[in-house]
């Protein structure tokens, strides 16, 4: 059975450096009719649990720890017994949002995660957050970047703990290396392309 990308998006705030914004956040399920893995668990627990449709939950994979990440992590975490993992550089950021837990399980550069027979990579890129975490699918020439790379450049970096030369190098170095024609799955907005992003950030070094 072949491995399913699905996509839910939910709706919420994201709050920092005493703003807050409102937000619209992509939910990705990666796995089949048996198993899944859940990327990212923002605002809303019930619709995300939902759309597990009652499938064993391998591991939440947190791109990194903005409360608009991972604002529903420990509601269904809870739900569908399955361990957090996150980039422990974001730990400064996670006890914003739980002061009193910590996440299950380090989530570390080169990790591997087996479900629905492929494989799903992690690659550290920090700068939006020091432990920005995307996940490379190369099975299904797709990548999920977070709040790292979206459609039409980097992640912001205009707040606490982020840093602009940092997402660059992340961003040069960790993804555009990736083949051109791998789908890029944000953690905001549209699908783009690591082509189309290699053509974005050669404008911005003009």
């Amino acid at each position: 059975m072949a491995v399913t990308i699905e996509n839910l998006v939910t709706s919420g705030t994201f709050s920092l450096d005493g703003g807050t914004w409102d937000v619209d956040n992509n939910v990705w399920i990666v796995g089949n009719d048996e198993e899944c893995v859940i990327i990212d668990s923002p605002h809303d627990a019930s619709a995300i649990i939902d759309q597990v449709r009652g499938r064993k939950v391998l591991a939440i994979l947190q791109t990194h720890a903005h409360n608009d990440h991972i604002g529903a992590a420990r509601d269904v975490a809870a739900a569908v017994g399955a361990p957090i993992y996150l980039n422990p550089e974001d730990l400064v950021l996670w006890e914003q949002v739980y002061p009193d837990s910590k996440p299950d399980r380090e989530l570390v550069d080169g990790d591997v995660f087996e479900v629905a027979g492929a494989t799903l990579t992690a690659i550290h890129t920090p700068g939006h957050s020091p432990g920005s975490t995307c996940f490379y699918l190369e099975s299904e020439g797709t990548v999920f970047t977070g709040d790292t790379l979206f459609n039409g450049g980097p992640g912001a970096t205009g707040r606490s703990y982020s840093d602009y030369p940092t997402i660059l190098t992340s961003i040069r170095e960790r993804l555009l290396t990736l083949p051109p024609e791998t789908v890029v799955r944000t953690g905001h907005g549209d699908n783009t392309t690591i082509a189309a992003e290699r053509a974005t950030l050669a404008k911005v070094s003009q």
